[in-house]
């Protein structure tokens, strides 16, 4: 198994519905407090993006990944 590179939360290709990510929710940036779950839905539309790929998450949250926990081919 590859260790998840720090890059893929800006890539898109990277990410897919069901991967197990960290993201960081508008009202945390400041803190930089991290939210780990699972992604339904990609709502960035470019294939990368400097702050990270934004996602809705199954439970409704949406933020920017800061890291790839799990994909689904792993």
């Amino acid at each position: 198994m590859t260790m998840p590179n720090q890059n893929e939360g800006r890539n898109r290709l990277a990410i897919q519905p069901g991967c197990m990510v960290d993201i960081i929710l508008k009202e945390d940036q400041r803190s930089g407090k991290k939210t780990r779950g699972i992604v339904q839905e990609i709502l960035t539309n470019s294939k990368t993006h400097p702050h990270g790929i934004k996602v809705r998450l199954k439970d409704g949250r949406v933020g920017r990944i800061t890291e790839i926990i799990k994909s689904d081919d792993a």
